[in-house]
């Protein structure tokens, strides 16, 4: 594997998860592999989780992590080809995505959506530029439309929390105050494509996701149907795709409750907006998953940056 940028880069998700559950055994056991390497990690946009994880990670197998904050550490860079550079871009990706790649054996990149050009949007001209552009392998963070390091991270979170066969998994929408990227839920929904789980989608009507990721994957429009029975409950909010990047619905009557979660297992990327997403009741019960999710992001990057260093 020479980039990471796609659930789909993942070629057998069963053999990931025993690799990632070996890996958070044994952290530090393939530490001589990243020697005198360096990561680059290039943040278009803020992160907590993503940032320290893949940091970590990047230790844990020798590495020398550089990080830098593209909005706000260098040069406004330009992604246009023919493009005159009048304006408040000073460095073309052609140029910056090189010189980047001669000082990091792996680069790492972060950056979100416009929500208001889904063509672009979904171009994902931002990683793709550095993949054409630059020398060595990349990995996505999270991109435009996929956050793959997360949903990677949540499959291995289900596995290692599964006490059934085949459990009932369900992403489902939840309320929020602003538009929200597509990215993870787009990212889960392939992971657990790769599944062998009963997974089903839960949303408002005009909230589907891209009918092209979501395929055959059933879509539920009534919150309560969609959890019967359900194992695992992953929430989060997304804005619209077919009106695209707005805001239709902010019905709290789609806030995640201890009553509607029952018996299943609470799962969330995080950040989350307590008593608006999901009520403390969930978040501070025994059966939410977050904290270990959280710590999941380690070992999922690990295992990427390990199997990126021993293809390379």
């Amino acid at each position: 594997m020479k980039n990471y940028t796609s659930i789909n880069d993942i070629d057998n998700i069963n053999s990931w998860i025993e690799e990632a559950k070996e890996i958070k055994a044994e952290p530090l056991k393939n530490i001589e592999l990243g020697k005198n390497k360096t990561l680059g990690l290039l943040f278009f946009n803020s992160s907590l989780r993503t940032r320290l994880s893949t940091q970590k990670a990047a230790l844990n197998l020798g590495m020398n992590p550089i990080v830098m904050n593209v909005s706000g550490d260098t040069w406004g860079i330009e992604f246009g080809d023919g493009t005159v550079m009048d304006g408040n871009t000073a460095e073309h990706i052609k140029e910056a995505a090189a010189v980047i790649s001669q000082y990091c054996d792996i680069i790492a990149v972060r950056a979100f959506p416009s929500l208001t050009d889904k063509q672009k949007d979904e171009s994902e001209h931002v990683l793709k530029s550095f993949v054409q552009f630059a020398s060595v392998p990349i990995v996505s963070m999270e991109s435009a439309t996929g956050h793959p390091l997360q949903g990677l991270t949540d499959a291995i979170t289900i596995a290692e929390n599964s006490t059934k066969k085949r459990p009932k998994v369900v992403l489902s929408w939840a309320p929020h105050v602003k538009a929200l990227p597509h990215a993870v839920g787009n990212s889960f929904v392939q992971a657990m494509q790769k599944m062998d789980v009963e997974f089903v989608i839960a949303n408002p009507e005009g909230y589907d996701l891209n009918p092209e990721i979501t395929k055959d994957t059933p879509i539920y429009h009534n919150q309560s149907a969609a959890f019967k029975d359900a194992d695992f409950v992953y929430a989060k909010n997304w804005s619209s795709y077919n009106n695209y990047g707005q805001i239709l619905n902010v019905d709290a009557d789609w806030m995640i409750t201890k009553d509607k979660l029952a018996n299943a297992k609470f799962m969330h990327c995080l950040p989350v907006r307590r008593n608006l997403v999901v009520e403390d009741a969930v978040l501070d019960s025994d059966a939410s998953l977050v904290i270990e999710q959280a710590n999941n992001r380690t070992f999922a990057a690990q295992l990427v940056l390990k199997k990126i260093l021993e293809n390379n």
